[in-house]
């Protein structure tokens, strides 16, 4: 299990327009892909539940990998929320 935390920077949060592009990449690995904020968790590949966590500018968010290719879906998620949000 790979797991990282990142700090949203983006003046809106994860709105939805980078919410789909966020599920897209996390749906491109088959492992499982888990975003956290504030004790909930939400899977990175379905946008209601990314968009429920409500996660706005200036928050921090968890992101779990576990499984097959959990290291590069790892980096290639880490490398999209720092180049988006």
């Amino acid at each position: 299990m790979k797991e990282f935390t990142y700090t949203i920077t983006d003046e809106q949060g994860i709105h939805a327009r980078p919410a789909g592009a966020l599920v897209k990449e996390a749906a491109a690995f088959p492992c499982k892909v888990i975003i956290e904020k504030d004790g909930k968790e939400a899977d990175a590949k379905r946008i209601f539940g990314v968009m429920g966590l409500g996660v706005k500018c200036g928050e921090e968010i968890t992101v779990c990998t576990d499984g097959e290719n959990e290291e590069a879906a790892s980096a290639a998620i880490e490398a999209f929320l720092k180049a988006n949000l």
